[in-house]
């Protein structure tokens, strides 16, 4: 790498270390001090992993806790604020559904859903936080095979049929390594709602070889008579662990 790149890199790591000196970070979940997450604030999100209600094309999915409350609140403020130092405390908590689902081994592929915007995306990173959390190589490796084919609406407004049909077809995993035919693999998401975009990359690796045995995600939204009442209600079905 260049001089000049180097040199960049370590004036910016340097300004963050000075930001975070003079303007301490709050926490994503009550805006007190001790940021990103406070231990409050992280102690709350330790929920008893459970497995999904099924979602029609879906393979099995285990989640960490429901899309709902505080739970919420931390998911948004990694994904469309640009928390990265959330992924580690979210990344553990992918690990503890991946680990209470049983799929955990070295010869596992985390495949990550991809992001409509750089390579590296949330979900990506959170894929490999799980990992590092779950104990590394020996609980499985990161393999980011799916590649959107063309540009798709977002899923916001769309119901239970037009999110299928948004879904249908949009993702490939053209050219996995011959080695990795016939590998088991896990799909990794951030948030399962109707289960379109998980029964797309289901679809999409089995056409290649892969076996997909199931698929783990940070939050599950409920159905509206399940999650009326925000996180109180939610609490019946996620309970800490």
């Amino acid at each position: 790498m260049p001089f000049a790149n180097l040199l960049v890199r370590a004036l910016r790591t340097l300004l963050a270390a000075v930001l975070d000196l003079l303007l301490p970070l709050t926490c994503v979940g009550c805006r007190g001090p001790s940021g990103p997450l406070c231990g409050d604030c992280l102690a709350r999100l330790d929920r008893r992993p459970v497995r999904c209600r099924a979602r029609p094309g879906c393979p099995p999915v285990w989640t960490a806790g429901p899309y709902a409350g505080l739970d919420r609140r931390v998911l948004l403020a990694f994904k469309e604020h640009g928390t990265d130092d959330l992924a580690a405390p979210l990344g553990a908590r992918v690990a503890a559904a991946y680990a209470a689902a049983g799929w955990a081994g070295p010869d596992t592929l985390l495949v990550p859903v991809p992001g409509r915007g750089p390579p590296r995306g949330p979900v990506a990173r959170l894929a490999h936080a799980c990992v590092a959390a779950a104990g590394g190589d020996c609980a499985g490796r990161v393999a980011e095979l799916l590649r959107y084919r063309h540009r798709v609406r977002r899923q916001v407004g769309l119901g239970r049929a037009g999110r299928r049909a948004n879904r249908h077809g949009v993702l490939t995993a053209a050219g996995v390594p011959a080695g990795q035919r016939g590998s088991r693999a896990v799909v990794v998401d951030d948030v399962l709602t109707t289960g379109a975009t998980v029964a797309e990359a289901a679809r999409a690796l089995r056409a290649e070889g892969i076996r997909v045995v199931g698929a783990v995600v940070l939050a599950e939204r409920l159905p509206p008579h399940l999650s009326a009442q925000g996180e109180e209600r939610s609490s019946r079905f996620y309970e800490p662990s």
